[in-house]
């Protein structure tokens, strides 16, 4: 007989290395996602490459800034309006809670355009 083959590596280890499974309570090992959704008004815009323009800037400048998925997701033929999604993973609810609302704090402060509702989920 050989020697034995090495044990498969697990995707998801606690700290000590130990399995740890991906709905285990240890705060660390746990996987968050947040989900925030912005239905943006943009009154410059006089066309959809406007429109375009401003969503744009917007997700440059938080891209830049912050380690984010973000893309439009509806009223996409309407030139004054859309509803952005902004996601962010993070093994810590309270550090994705603060980033998300420092996002909507910046989106509020963006010159091209303005919040009309927003709302964050936990996926």
């Amino acid at each position: 007989m050989g020697p034995r083959p090495a044990p498969e590596p697990h995707l998801f280890q606690d700290r000590n290395g130990a399995a740890a499974t991906a709905g285990s309570r240890d705060d660390e090992a746990r996987m968050v996602v947040g989900l925030l959704q912005l239905l943006l008004a943009i009154p410059g815009a006089m066309s959809l490459k406007d429109k375009r323009r401003a969503i744009r800037s917007l997700k440059d400048r938080l891209g830049a800034r912050h380690n984010i998925s973000l893309a439009e997701v509806d009223h996409l033929d309407e030139h004054r309006r859309s509803v952005v999604a902004i996601v962010m993973v993070s093994n810590h609810r309270r550090f994705t809670e603060s980033c998300l609302s420092k996002i909507v704090d910046e989106v509020r402060n963006h010159r091209l355009v303005s919040i009309l509702d927003y709302g964050v989920e936990w996926l």
